[in-house]
């Protein structure tokens, strides 16, 4: 039985209101995938170590507020949250027209990361709020076509922006999508579901979601690396524009999220995350074996696939662990993996990066995601061990 209609509908008003906001906030984020490393190693003075700490330093204030964040969201609702970190989002964009020194521009993604941790949670609690639970995985492909076509979009406005004004206009041209952001945000209304959870229940770690999000944080921490060397490995094999393996790599997760929407509703969360950390870490060991335009363009776009389907895998995979007053927290736990991985990532393989070159650094995330691939499979072994087990006892 599939229930009534009504209860299996999923492109409602507020879940459409939720993935514009979405396409709006991380466009502007691509923006700042773009320019972020080129002003550092540019008008900065820096190198790529530099670029890799100033892109990852959000993370830092993410992942500390990010556990709180999920709390709050489930306490005071979604919508406060959504609306504030697409403001802040747009401040941290604006002032980074003004920095002119390394500690200024780590300082502003610092704020940054204050503005993911409330939006970013807030958005996926309000999916689960929204979506019918059969349509799970369906839900997760569709809303995190904003994120990817932010991602795909961002690069290129980015570098058009640039060669028209330079960085200045970029910054402010990303603040203004964050404003958008905030203004369509009003527009989801309040998503929560019920009363907020009693007091004896308000923990900040969701503790079931621990083991799945380091499955999850193996997917991130080689893409963290990828995002930010990207347009620097275009630019050092001769690429016709920096943006091109950017537009790619969203591109591609964007029309994988479309055509298979559904598949991750009909194969085991943990299975199909397995499968999307090895494709990933094909793609990344490609783009370093086959230093040309060609060979970044295939590996990306294989990495790519990968991506596709990781976040709906492993955030279906956390949220069947969760009850609804347990969404916020559980997307808060879920999440810190992502500020951990494009935190980690970019400064991890941007040392690797200056010590041995930018190829060796996606050597390096491509083993991550190897490992990642063999932790997600022990935890689906585990899954089955139990079922079995419960599924022996007597009644």
């Amino acid at each position: 039985m599939t229930g009534p209609p009504a209860a299996q509908r999923l492109f409602s008003p507020a879940f459409i209101a939720l993935g514009v906001a979405e396409l709006a906030y991380f466009t502007a984020v691509g923006v700042s995938i773009y320019a972020l490393p080129l002003t550092v190693t540019g008008p900065i003075g820096g190198d790529e170590a530099m670029a890799g700490l100033a892109f990852g330093a959000f993370a830092l204030s993410a992942l500390v507020l990010r556990p709180v964040a999920g709390r709050l969201t489930d306490t005071l609702g979604r919508r406060p949250l959504l609306l504030g970190g697409a403001l802040t989002a747009a401040l941290s964009l604006a002032l980074l027209a003004t920095a002119g020194d390394l500690v200024t521009i780590i300082a502003l993604r610092l704020l940054a990361g204050v503005a993911e941790a409330a939006f970013f949670v807030a958005g996926f609690a309000a999916l689960a709020d929204l979506a019918p639970p059969a349509r799970m995985g369906e839900a997760l492909s569709y809303n995190s076509l904003g994120l990817y076509l932010g991602i795909a979009l961002g690069p290129p406005l980015g570098e058009v922006l640039v060669g028209v004004s330079g960085f200045g206009l970029a910054w402010i041209g990303a603040a203004a999508l964050a404003v958008v952001a905030a203004g369509l945000s009003l527009l989801v209304g309040e998503t929560r579901e019920g009363p907020p959870p009693a007091k004896a229940d308000r923990r900040i770690i969701h503790r079931p979601a621990v083991p799945i999000s380091l499955g999850f944080l193996a997917s991130l921490v080689p893409i963290g690396g990828f995002l930010t060397f990207a347009a620097l490995q275009a630019e050092a094999v001769g690429s016709v524009a920096a943006s091109a393996p950017l537009l790619v790599y969203g591109g591609v997760v964007v029309v994988c999220r479309i055509v298979f929407a559904r598949l991750p509703d009909r194969v085991p969360p943990l299975a199909l995350g397995a499968a999307a950390l090895v494709t990933i870490g094909i793609g990344l060991a490609l783009i370093a074996a086959w230093a040309s335009p060609i060979g970044l363009v295939l590996g990306t776009g294989v990495a790519a696939i990968g991506v596709a389907f990781s976040t709906p895998a492993f955030f279906g995979a956390i949220f069947a662990t969760a009850s609804p007053s347990q969404r916020g927290v559980a997307s808060g736990t879920a999440s810190a993996a992502i500020d951990l991985g494009l935190g980690l990532g970019p400064i991890v393989l941007g040392l690797v990066a200056h010590a041995a070159g930018i190829p060796w650094a996606f050597v390096v995330g491509a083993a991550v995601a190897a490992m990642g691939a063999l932790w997600t499979l022990v935890l689906l072994r585990r899954t089955g061990a139990s079922a079995r087990s419960q599924a022996n006892l007597p009644t």
